[in-house]
């Protein structure tokens, strides 16, 4: 049996949308129920700083979270299974729960580089980001499952 190919760059955006997706619906109800603890109103500018700090922190949290448990049960998220895209590590495993965070920091800093570690897809023979360079992983597409 042969190695499926790598996942294309549209192919890995187009499941990244619908992660999204799914990651403001989860980023809502968080929001929804710090707001609650803070006992605040609506209009986030009158609220203290520590607001804010534990807003962020719990929505970074909370997306490492989704991937992190996604990829290492399984290689794919929501989003990836919509599109046949799979992660492995190089014995063609889903990456373990280490792998899989450090996998995310690199790939947020990817992201955060203009989305240049994103674009090296394109030019890598393999159609590698950045991170999966570094880590040794491969995003797959896995075709149909018939």
């Amino acid at each position: 049996m042969s190695t499926p190919p790598g996942a294309a760059l549209w192919r890995r955006l187009a499941a990244l949308f619908y992660d999204l997706l799914v990651l403001v619906a989860i980023w809502m109800f968080a929001a929804a129920l710090i707001l609650l603890a803070f006992h605040g109103e609506v209009d986030v500018a009158r609220q203290p700083a520590l607001y804010h700090f534990v807003l962020q922190a719990t929505l970074l949290i909370l997306s490492a979270l989704y991937f992190v448990l996604s990829w290492s049960r399984g290689g794919q998220t929501i989003g990836m299974r919509a599109w046949r895209v799979r992660l492995v590590d190089a014995q063609g495993r889903s990456p373990g729960w280490r792998r899989a965070l450090l996998r995310f920091v690199l790939a947020t800093l990817s992201l955060l580089a203009a989305g240049a570690g994103f674009i090296y897809c394109l030019f890598d023979a393999d159609r590698r980001a950045w991170h999966d360079v570094m880590l040794g992983t491969r995003m797959l597409h896995v075709g149909r499952a018939d």
